[in-house]
């Protein structure tokens, strides 16, 4: 329960040009440190990103450049599980980085877009932004402004450790997998000791003709292993065809 949540702004299209930077410090799961800085991009500002944020050159002139406020946000990441809601921060912070030729922290890093896609169906295909997860759990936050994304989105990640009983490292590994993934069937000789697929492992490709759930369930019978990808474990492979499938043996 112990991580670091990093949010930033941009002056323009550039994710380099970092305009404000806020982190969230959880310790046993609560919030205990709060950094924020407004960050002078040395670059210029798009009218589409102040309408954002509402961040502009003039609010940034006097602002340290990402060079000066690097030590500080290099300290809390060092070392730490930071959490970004989206791809969108890690990226910046690293072209920022690569800008002003930087030694980037050494982190992990979880997406806690990532985390929400497998924790609750609903958001699963779409309406996983901050401020829609926010709204359905009543996060209150003032949206766009660094530190208040980055808390809330450290609230929202640890919603989502309680509701899945995942600890941090499990959710560094489970982000990786699918957002559905096929569970493997441990096999049960009360289900069919003495199936043709003994010993087998099998994965699924590709469209089939019925769920994977189905198929799944249809290979445990036959005493079949199911994963959800090609491992050296995989000895049958299932190529699904608009049609048809098609099993090959490994």
């Amino acid at each position: 329960m112990n991580f670091v949540v990093i949010d930033v702004e941009t002056a323009n299209a550039d994710l380099s040009s970092i305009c404000q930077v806020g982190i969230a410090r959880f310790v046993d799961g609560r919030l205990i440190q709060k950094y924020e800085s407004l960050v002078n991009p040395e670059d210029e500002f798009d009218d589409m990103n102040v309408s954002i944020h509402g961040i502009d050159e003039e609010k940034v002139r006097a602002s340290p450049n990402w060079a000066e406020v690097y030590p500080d946000v290099n300290g809390l990441m060092q070392d730490k599980i930071v959490v970004s809601h989206t791809f969108f921060d890690r990226v910046a912070v690293s072209r920022a980085c690569e800008k002003y030729e930087l030694c980037q922290a050494n982190c992990q890093w979880l997406d806690s877009a990532r985390v929400v896609r497998r924790t609750w169906p609903s958001f699963s295909k779409s309406g996983y932004g901050l401020a829609n997860v926010a709204s359905e759990f009543g996060i209150q936050y003032k949206q766009h402004d660094a530190f208040e994304d980055a808390r809330c989105a450290g609230e929202i990640l640890l919603k989502a450790i309680t509701e899945t009983g995942l600890s941090l490292d499990e959710w560094l590994e489970r982000v990786k997998q699918p957002i559905h993934p096929v569970s493997r069937l441990a096999r049960t000789p009360a289900t069919n000791p003495n199936g043709p697929l003994h010993g087998e492992v099998l994965v699924f490709t590709g469209a089939l003709s019925v769920s994977r759930g189905e198929a799944a369930s249809a290979a445990a019978d036959a005493d079949c292993e199911v994963d959800a990808s090609v491992t050296k474990r995989t000895t049958i492979l299932s190529l699904g065809r608009s049609g048809y499938s098609q099993a090959c043996r490994l």
